[in-house]
């Protein structure tokens, strides 16, 4: 790893180790800053953001233990940068604490130069390492990150919150496209097995014939062509969560075992009497109605009850209009920065005709929608940009048939949500204008706008 802008802080109040180190660094091609006391090595932070600290424990107010404690507690920078101690009057209990607060390496006075370079670039090595994992840690947060401000979503991210912490199965319906494993993603995620594996399964796009190998495995010779043994997605899944996604898809023969595995948490290989414990947590998605399946017999009634102990609905996009200016706007920041682009802009009449269309293929088709305007427009996002199907469709009508998804609170909601929204525009935000022009209180419209998710994002 190169040395080239590396810089290491140096914390130690003996002048002449100070001297010592930074002439053993910047031989080595190191950029070095150093203090004497570790408040001021803190207040260095903001200016030089260090990716290593050398630190002695002993140092003249507060000292070298207190200071790596607030490093490693993320408030100057996550991942906190590693910090080596060093001292020449450390006890054993000091290093066993510094170790146990993070401390990459501790080590004694008379400094070795050798031992400190070594050190050194271990300790970078495998900063660098964490600090790509956080940022691809944080990449696919930001992949899997659920958009929407509208009452039907909050419901549903309130939804979300109750369940996550508990153990209870989850049976998550909803059309194509909608974002069902966005919410299984969410409720694996702020669960206790947040640490534990995720792992999906497409029930539709296995061969029936292969569905049950895969979720519990085969032994050697089990088949024709199971050469070796086979752990299944269940037993991978342990610690975990598992989605089984269109599980209304599934065999009957498979949904048997699932069945089994749901009842006495063990599973059995194909090929193999022994039962293996497994701990998963399962959570199911399916765009078909389950309820119809067991009243034709293609799945099993015991199973559709041990999966619907908490059922989901994942909103089509039309049913949250709302919220699709809210997820152009992420959607767009995120492929352009993807695609290495500058950022775009979408102009007002480009949302206002993406909010009127019917988006058949929900947050999927959107999203697809995005990519190819971002890909294939100049530094703004028009109307020209659009596809024919897109632009051309008509904003919706006030007729029945346009709205046939919703009850009457809903539609009445989305009729006072647009209504104001026009008005904010016409007036150009300014509240007090626009609560004279609605006839009601500055303070009432406030109560609406933030009842209604509504925000400067509308523009």
């Amino acid at each position: 790893m190169s040395c080239e802008n590396r810089v290491i802080l140096v914390v130690d109040d003996e002048k002449n180790i100070r001297r010592t180190l930074r002439m053993v660094l910047e031989g080595e091609g190191y950029a070095v800053e150093d203090e004497p006391t570790a408040e001021r090595a803190l207040e260095r932070f903001s200016e030089v953001a260090p990716d290593l600290v050398i630190m002695d424990v002993k140092l003249p107010g507060r000292d070298g233990i207190w200071a790596l404690e607030e490093i490693a507690s993320g408030k100057y920078g996550r991942p906190p940068a590693p910090v080596i101690m060093v001292s020449g009057h450390a006890t054993f209990a000091d290093a066993v604490r510094a170790t146990r607060l993070g401390a990459y390496d501790f080590f004694e006075k008379p400094i070795d130069r050798q031992r400190v370079l070594v050190s050194v670039r271990n300790a970078l090595e495998r900063w660098a390492m964490v600090r790509d994992l956080s940022r691809l840690r944080a990449a696919e947060q930001e992949r899997f990150e659920m958009i929407g401000a509208s009452e039907v979503m909050g419901k549903l991210f309130d939804q979300i919150a109750k369940v996550a912490p508990t153990r209870g199965r989850v049976l998550i319906t909803g059309e194509s496209g909608t974002g069902k494993e966005l919410i299984a993603r969410a409720i694996h995620a702020n669960s206790p097995r947040a640490e534990g594996p995720f792992i999906k399964v497409n029930c539709a796009a296995i061969p029936p014939e292969l569905i049950e190998s895969e979720l519990f495995g085969h032994e050697k010779g089990a088949f024709t062509g199971a050469v070796g043994r086979k752990r299944g997605l269940f037993e991978l899944a342990s610690g975990g969560t598992i989605l089984l996604d269109e599980i209304g898809d599934m065999s009957l023969s498979a949904q048997a075992k699932v069945l089994r595995t749901l009842q006495n948490g063990e599973i059995n290989r194909v090929g193999s009497e022994r039962s293996i414990e497994v701990d998963v947590r399962v959570i199911a998605a399916t765009n078909q109605s389950l309820e119809d399946l067991v009243a034709q017999g293609g799945f099993r009634e015991d199973l559709f009850f041990r999966l619907n102990v908490v059922p989901l609905r994942s909103p089509p996009l039309r049913e949250r209009a709302g919220d699709v200016p809210l997820m152009v706007e992420r959607f767009v920041e995120q492929l352009c920065r993807e695609n290495g682009f500058r950022p775009k802009a979408v102009t007002d009449e480009v949302l206002t005709v993406l909010q009127g269309y019917r988006w058949p293929g929900n947050v999927r088709e959107l999203k697809n929608l995005c990519e190819r305007l971002v890909i294939m427009s100049d530094e703004e996002i028009t109307l020209e940009d659009l596809p024919p199907e897109v632009r051309e469709v008509s904003p919706r009508s006030i007729s029945p048939a346009a709205y046939d998804h919703m009850r009457l609170k809903e539609f009445r909601e989305e009729m006072e949500r647009t209504f104001i929204v026009h008005k904010l525009k016409a007036h150009g935000w300014n509240i007090s204008r626009t609560a004279a022009v609605l006839g009601i209180e500055r303070t009432n419209l406030h109560k609406k706008l933030k009842a209604f998710g509504i925000s400067r994002k509308d523009r």
